[in-house]
């Protein structure tokens, strides 16, 4: 067995991250979410501070109700093919 000797390029991987690429990929990943969860469903995505992250939430009363009632988003996740993670609190 041979020893192999692997050097993460951190200042390269966060320069990926945040990448117009990547950037893309989460808006329109983030879209497919809030397309599938319905037509009262909006999304956005920005920079933080060294990831794009892609937000998706319910625009209106009624589909916040429906949301907590039927798990909406995590039903449209799951439809999309995205993985799941847990909330950051």
């Amino acid at each position: 067995m041979s020893k192999t000797k692997i050097e993460i390029n951190l200042p390269g991987i966060n320069a990926l991250m945040k990448s117009a690429e990547i950037q893309a990929a989460v808006d329109a990943a983030g879209a497919a979410v809030a397309k599938a969860a319905g037509t009262d469903y909006g999304s956005s995505t920005h920079l933080a501070s060294f990831v794009a992250i892609c937000n998706v939430w319910p625009d209106s009363r009624e589909a916040a109700m429906e949301n907590n009632r039927n798990n909406t988003l995590v039903k449209a996740v799951d439809a999309v093919g995205l993985p799941k993670t847990k909330p950051r609190m």
